[in-house]
């Protein structure tokens, strides 16, 4: 454990964000994983647009995610 006053405050910090951080990287896993319909393809890009608009990923990162849980859902439907 820190002794200096300013790491044990950057150790608080730190042991925040991984949380928070954690709680956004399963969110994202989550959003993915669970879409399969059109239906649910909305909720899952406004999860990726969130995500990115804090900084846990590059906005390129989430447009090729949504772009490519797009493409996979439009593959799956039926012909």
């Amino acid at each position: 454990m820190p002794i200096i006053k300013s790491a044990i405050k950057a150790l608080k910090q730190s042991r925040k964000k991984r949380a928070h951080n954690l709680l956004k990287k399963r969110a994202l896993k989550a959003a993915v994983k669970k879409t399969k319909t059109a239906k649910q393809l909305p909720k899952a890009q406004s999860t990726i647009d969130k995500i990115a608009k804090t900084g846990y990923i590059h906005k390129n990162k989430a447009a090729r995610l949504k772009s490519r849980l797009a493409k996979r859902v439009a593959s799956s439907k039926p012909a």
